[in-house]
């Protein structure tokens, strides 16, 4: 295995926390071989991605309806 966790690993581990489904084995690599503020930064990027794509189904819901 690897020292460091890699770009996708990161990625996916962050998904899955959103979800809720990251299993015991990948929380244990990523406490052992990521670096926080990898996490952090992905998570942020992830959570403005996730508000963004709101806003726009919101207003692509409203142009939709006429109002």
């Amino acid at each position: 295995m690897s020292d460091k966790s890699t770009f996708w690993q990161t990625l996916l581990s962050v998904l899955s926390s959103f979800f809720g489904v990251q299993s015991e084995r990948n929380r244990e690599r990523d406490f052992r071989e990521g670096r926080p503020l990898h996490y952090v930064l992905t998570g942020l990027l992830m959570a403005a991605v996730f508000v963004l794509a709101v806003i726009l189904l919101v207003r692509w819901a409203l142009s939709l309806a006429g109002a």
